[in-house]
């Protein structure tokens, strides 16, 4: 999306679980991996600024250094507060779209890392369900206010909790959020952007 926003759209090489071979030249193990003119960086809000940093003449993600600084708290907010509740609701369904080695490294290093089976985590996100909702109160009121997290138009604060509920929708069917619901309706507004870029991702569910 901070891409997207930027008026890129380069080619995407996709990476499974078990090809870490394929990205070591990175020098780290994770995705995603932005190459730009022979310059390597990681990490989504490494990129991103990156990103603005780079191209200053292009559509601005942040709005400023101040703009920045609280981008980087929505970033931080949404990554610990909000993205390990989502995890408990959608994470087990991720192996319905795996096959072989992949499949048997997610389901193996997860259910360790979650402590509980993919089974288990199934029958049991019922009751995350709720706890999740609530951990978006503070965008639900901010965007009670206006039409974006950034404000009248989108920015990086936009893109980065946006992205967690674009994960959720491209492996998971369940409804993680209400199309009624304040985020629902944003997150509606944000999968049209760029003549509906996110939306045309493949998807498990609306």
């Amino acid at each position: 999306m901070a891409l997207a926003h930027k008026g890129f759209f380069p080619e995407g090489i996709p990476v499974g679980f078990t090809e870490k071979s394929l990205i070591a030249f990175s020098g780290q193990e994770r995705v995603p991996i932005l190459i730009d003119q022979g310059t390597i960086v990681t990490e989504s809000w490494t990129i991103a600024c990156h990103l603005e940093d780079s191209y200053p003449d292009r559509p601005t993600l942040f709005g400023g250094s101040m703009g920045r600084n609280l981008a980087g708290f929505i970033d931080a907010w949404a990554t610990r507060s909000v993205f390990p509740l989502l995890v408990r609701l959608v994470l087990c369904d991720v192996v319905d779209h795996l096959e072989g080695a992949d499949a048997d490294y997610v389901r193996t290093s997860r259910e360790k890392q979650m402590g509980l089976t993919f089974a288990a985590m199934r029958q049991e996100r019922d009751r995350w369900l709720d706890p999740f909702r609530q951990s978006l109160a503070p965008a639900r009121s901010h965007l009670k206010r206006q039409l974006f997290i950034s404000g009248e138009a989108p920015g990086y604060a936009d893109y980065c909790l946006f992205g967690f509920f674009q994960w959720a929708r491209m492996i998971s069917s369940y409804p993680v959020i209400e199309s009624s619901d304040t985020v629902g309706v944003w997150r509606s507004r944000v999968l049209e952007l760029f003549d509906g870029f996110a939306s045309k991702a493949p998807a498990s569910s609306n």
